[in-house]
């Protein structure tokens, strides 16, 4: 099974992890979180990687529409982000496949809030294209 929606964009990662705010923001999503795993990694390990931040999104009307037919959803809420350096001008923008939560926990139920997440996650990472460079 497919786990990530990815996108590589010819930007530097401090605009691109701007642009992908304001697109998943534009799409109706909050980011909750925001973990600077290069820092972490660093500070706890003395690891050097590139730049790496997960964002964690998430659209309240659905995930209030997912918790009421799957309680345990949580567990797999908000939706992670990823932005990640892989050079100088280059960025690679991930998001996990809301489509996983069908698949995580065998509810068909889910498959429209899946659906209409992974849309609008769709049209964010599309926009990162247009928006950055």
């Amino acid at each position: 099974m497919q786990y990530a929606m990815t996108t590589t964009v010819d930007a530097s990662f401090d605009e691109t992890l701007a642009v992908t705010r304001d697109a998943l923001s534009e799409q109706g999503f909050g980011v909750l979180t925001e973990i600077d795993l290069a820092a972490t990694l660093k500070a706890k390990v003395g690891a050097d990687i590139e730049p790496h931040v997960i964002l964690g999104a998430c659209r309240p009307q659905l995930a209030e529409r997912a918790v009421g037919i799957e309680p345990s959803i949580g567990l797999l809420l908000p939706c992670n982000v990823v932005v990640r350096s892989t050079g100088e001008r280059r960025t690679v923008v991930e998001a996990v496949d809301p489509d996983m939560m069908v698949g995580v926990t065998d509810n068909e139920q889910l498959e429209v809030v899946a659906a209409e997440a992974r849309t609008r996650l769709e049209a964010a990472l599309a926009a990162l294209s247009t928006r950055v460079g």
